[in-house]
């Protein structure tokens, strides 16, 4: 398996931990175990971005700049103007 197979495969498990420590933070039902979870959050957020940028310097993660009409279009939508 090449190197850009597995760092794919990593920040896609990452972002899934990601998701779980959201809803495990979402749905704690006490403030210490919120802060766990919340806690959890923030580190797997910060090590996707590590992953991320990982990804990026070596040019196998991309991302396309959005034009700004449609950025304009969707702030509009949301904004209820």
């Amino acid at each position: 398996m090449q190197d850009k197979n597995l760092m794919e495969d990593i920040l896609l498990l990452e972002k899934g931990v990601c998701d779980l420590y959201m809803h495990g933070a979402i749905e704690s039902s006490t403030a210490n175990v919120h802060q766990v979870f919340s806690n959890a959050l923030n580190e797997s957020l910060q090590l996707q971005d590590s992953i991320y940028n990982k990804m990026t310097a070596k040019g196998w993660y991309s991302v396309e700049q959005a034009e700004q009409n449609k950025v304009n279009s969707v702030k509009q939508k949301f904004s209820g103007q």
